[in-house]
């Protein structure tokens, strides 16, 4: 497709370069993988089409958190891959799965989130399938003992929710913002007014 992409109408062209530019655009948004080269032109580059997929909750999760590392490595092209792909599986989940707002997509525009979430997520899951009581760290605050009621995803922004043993209450954090997390070796059962079902945010 080279010969009418230069700075003029070339002979047996009948187009514009203009038109040519917005075509291309169409193109790519539509999924074509469309690779334009100063002085060649463009050129369809090979493309994977996927069928139809299933995913469960968990899987998810991880092809988020996979995402949202992408988005942080210091290559523009895997960076701008991950960006590509996050619109891609963002415009076809159905719109329960997404939050309101921004948050889908809060992980790509912050450097060094996943990474962080990464780092406290097996702790936090574990205690909350093992009804296990945790000491975090969260910046700028002191240590506080919670009870840990659900990890969950936004797209790609992770919250803890759980009842706080000093706050006596519920609360919610970024889990981006934790620094530290530790498994007590207590454990909890449901009391009245501290379980997921008596939480009304």
């Amino acid at each position: 497709m080279g010969g009418c992409t230069g700075p003029r109408i070339w002979p047996g062209c009948s187009v514009s370069p203009r038109t040519i530019y917005r075509d291309m655009g169409k193109l790519s948004a539509a999924g074509l993988s469309i690779v334009g080269t100063r002085g060649e032109g463009y050129r369809i580059t090979p493309a994977i089409t996927l069928p139809p997929l299933t995913l469960t909750p968990s899987e998810l999760e991880a092809l988020n958190l996979g995402l949202a590392v992408a988005a942080e490595v210091g290559d523009p092209a895997l960076q701008g891959a991950a960006e590509t792909l996050a619109a891609k599986f963002d415009a076809v989940l159905p719109t329960e799965t997404i939050a309101e707002g921004a948050a889908w997509s809060q992980a790509l525009t912050a450097q060094g989130k996943a990474t962080r979430v990464f780092a406290h997520l097996p702790v936090l899951r574990a205690a909350v399938l093992a009804r296990q009581k945790l000491r975090i760290g969260v910046a700028g605050e002191e240590t506080r003992v919670l009870r840990p009621m659900k990890v969950e995803n936004w797209g790609r922004f992770w919250m803890l929710t759980a009842w706080c043993q000093d706050e006596k209450g519920f609360a919610t954090y970024a889990i981006d913002q934790i620094e530290s997390a530790e498994a007590l070796p207590e454990l909890f059962v449901d009391e009245p007014g501290k379980t997921l079902a008596d939480y009304h945010p």
